[in-house]
């Protein structure tokens, strides 16, 4: 099989349609969708009159445009930077330069469905400019004039209006809605400017049913007294899931005030008693009447049992206005963990009541507790994130949101030891990276993240600007840079330090630092259990940047004037070579990886052919070839058909002529390789 790779990203609409004729094939009528058809066999029969606008429905101007413009293919690409990368060959994370809507339409093919956990900070409409400004005919130019400052949007037509900011989230947010995982989770932080249309908006890419949460969090506890006449103290953070049936928000760790409610202990560990009577909602007989059953009690030792026997108390799950209520376990469960189950006698009612031991330990992992709605956390003051950039980078970024409150954000959304993606497409100034990174060391986790940002250029009279940053990126990637430097030289540290586990431990570890100095300290470490630090946290990143497509486009624009010939025989010679000169052979390489659906992240290796030649091996095992060599035969071809890949791409310039093309076709379908062309 022979097909033509173009320079296009994935067509969006095309995968759609080809989802429904899997299902509805029927609906199809000469390559085109029948939506009468469609909707009659889901039982939709009743005629919609298009000008009856009495329903409910969130509407604003150019909200059509708007969607035509997240499907709208992209001609871009992105460039590997590897000298603007830290730890190139190993590391599994992306920082990438660019206009997040032409990014997210190129992370398509590769990374669809793949994405754990989405956060992102979007610019808030205060009316200031607005940069994020979209081009429906000319994506990439407009990108590039506001990368190099050509431009500028005017803040009184741009930035108050709320109908320029949803035409800017809307396309965003329904191509980040394709990629998360169908356990997938998005986390966005808002003000009150926004927060009524952007839930309305979630509601209809992400589904209403598909709400979490909405998160009040203290992120200025002074008050912005720049306010009119009420000074807020607070941000949002909105939450849904992609399917809420399948995701899972994990829980905060346990406090040592939480923790220290566990103070009863047996054979099996600490516990506390938990009433067995279910309190709240449902919890009256006719909920569950199949929860109200006798529990009986021995006096003589306070033993449990479902059998009655002479003498022993007859317990009923009864409610405090006397009524009869449930047992929050059913019979089955009870007679199972009797052995959890415990009696108490109230002494005021002269009456015994059922507790369950509930133990800090459980099995499953650490114990946790469900995050709030209200949080207020010092930790997640802004202030305390502009101090932690500046003590990175300097006073290069204002208020940024703190890494400890994204750390909980990604602890929340994402698991430890899954290779969970965490994606952040208005990264600013990186603090979802550090969080990540922090919260791998914290928990030994393998979690990854792919970062977006518009290369900003900073104000040159800005103190970003005085410090030397060009741009925004410049920012991120240098805090991320000295962020994984300090998260392992802090690493190494606790490495060395023993882990204290009662008080006794740590007065003997004090009293030896202080009587002996270092040497007492060496003296009493065997004594103690190291910590479990994680060995190999990844701490580098990747550099790719948004630009046009490696291979060249036709020009379809129209020809006119008394050259017109000569101008299309121009066109057409320029053709012949479909690769940029100016573009490297890994640059087409990348290119190539992303457009058939490839994770950035993984190697590419050389692959020596005669004559110093040499074509590029993509992945461990070498699942496909980039073939941009000159003078290919049949036996370069069986070279590299010994690598078994699963298809070749070559360029079209890669054969003398047609017929060593067709031999080196056919020495490659004999051996089952798929064929690609540029």
């Amino acid at each position: 099989m022979t097909d033509k790779l173009d320079g296009f990203s994935m067509d969006i609409a095309a995968a759609e349609q080809d989802k429904l004729r899997t299902v509805f094939p029927q609906c199809f009528v000469e390559g085109k969708l029948d939506v009468d058809k469609l909707l009659s066999l889901c039982g939709e029969f009743e005629t919609v009159d298009e000008n009856d606008r009495e329903k409910y429905e969130f509407r604003w101007k150019g909200k059509q445009e708007a969607l035509q413009l997240a499907g709208k293919r992209s001609a871009g690409t992105l460039r590997p930077c590897p000298e603007e990368s830290v730890d190139w060959e190993s590391t599994r994370n992306l920082y990438i330069e660019g206009d997040n809507l032409e990014v997210l339409k190129l992370l398509q093919t590769s990374y669809y469905r793949k994405v754990k956990m989405i956060y992102i900070d979007p610019p808030y409409n205060t009316g200031n400019d607005f940069v994020y400004t979209d081009d429906f005919s000319d994506p990439l130019a407009r990108y590039k004039e506001v990368t190099q400052q050509t431009t500028k949007s005017n803040p009184e037509t741009m930035g108050r209006f709320h109908t320029n900011w949803l035409n800017m989230m809307y396309p965003r947010l329904r191509l980040a809605a394709n990629l998360l995982q169908d356990d997938g989770v998005i986390f966005i932080s808002i003000d009150d400017n926004e927060v009524h249309n952007l839930r309305k908006l979630c509601d209809e890419v992400f589904g209403e049913e598909n709400f979490v949460a909405q998160i009040t969090v203290q992120s200025n506890p002074r008050g912005r007294q720049s306010d009119t006449l009420v000074a807020s103290v607070h941000d949002y953070l909105l939450v849904y899931g992609k399917l809420l049936w399948e995701c899972t928000i994990n829980g905060a760790p346990l406090s040592a005030e939480q923790k220290g409610e566990f103070a009863l202990s047996d054979e099996n560990g600490n516990y506390r008693l938990l009433g067995l009577r279910q309190r709240g909602s449902a919890s009256r007989r006719e909920d569950r009447p199949d929860m109200y059953f006798p529990i009986y009690v021995n006096p003589q030792n306070g033993a449990v049992s479902l059998m009655k026997e002479v003498g022993f108390a007859t317990v009923l799950p009864k409610k405090s206005d006397g009524t009869d209520g449930r047992w929050m376990w059913g019979k089955e469960k009870c007679q199972a963990d009797i052995a959890r189950l415990v009696s108490k006698l109230i002494e005021r009612r002269g009456e015994y009541d059922i507790f369950v031991k509930d133990y800090l330990d459980r099995g499953e992992g650490e114990r946790t507790r469900k995050y709030k709605t209200i949080w207020d956390y010092k930790e997640y003051n802004n202030q305390f994130g502009t101090q932690e950039v500046k003590s990175l980078v300097g006073d290069a970024f204002s208020f940024p949101k703190s890494s400890r409150f994204l750390l909980d954000i990604v602890r929340m959304g994402s698991n430890s030891n899954d290779n969970d993606i965490i994606l952040d497409f208005f990264s600013g100034s990186a603090t979802t990276a550090h969080a990540v990174m922090q919260l791998n060391v914290e928990d030994g986790g393998n979690r990854r993240f792919i970062l977006v940002q518009l290369p900003e250029v900073c104000d040159e009279n800005s103190e970003a600007a005085k410090a030397g940053f060009k741009n925004i990126c410049e920012i991120g990637k240098e805090r991320i840079r000295r962020a994984g430097a300090k998260i392992q030289t802090e690493n190494e540290k606790l490495k060395s330090v023993p882990l204290l586990e009662t008080e006794d431990e740590m007065n003997l570890f004090v009293t030896a630092a202080h009587t002996k100095g270092s040497k007492g300290v060496e003296a009493v470490k065997p004594l103690f259990k190291q910590a479990d630090i994680s060995e190999n946290t990844d701490t580098g990143f990747r550099v790719f940047k948004l630009d046009s497509s490696n291979l060249k486009l036709w020009d379809d624009s129209p020809i006119t004037g008394d050259n017109a010939v000569e101008t299309f025989e121009q066109r057409l010679l320029g053709m012949l070579e479909i690769l940029k000169p100016d573009r490297s052979d890994v640059d087409v390489v990348y290119e190539v990886m992303l457009k058939l659906g490839q994770d950035l992240c993984e190697p590419i290796c050389a692959i020596e052919l005669e004559d110093n030649r040499q074509v590029y091996g993509f992945g461990a095992d070498v699942k496909f070839i980039v073939c941009l060599a000159q003078n290919i035969t049949p036996e370069d071809a069986a070279v590299m058909a010994e690598y078994a890949p699963s298809r070749i791409i070559f360029a079209d310039q890669c054969f003398n002529n047609s017929t060593d093309k067709s031999n080196v076709k056919l020495t490659l379908r004999d051996k089952g390789i798929t064929i690609k062309v540029l």
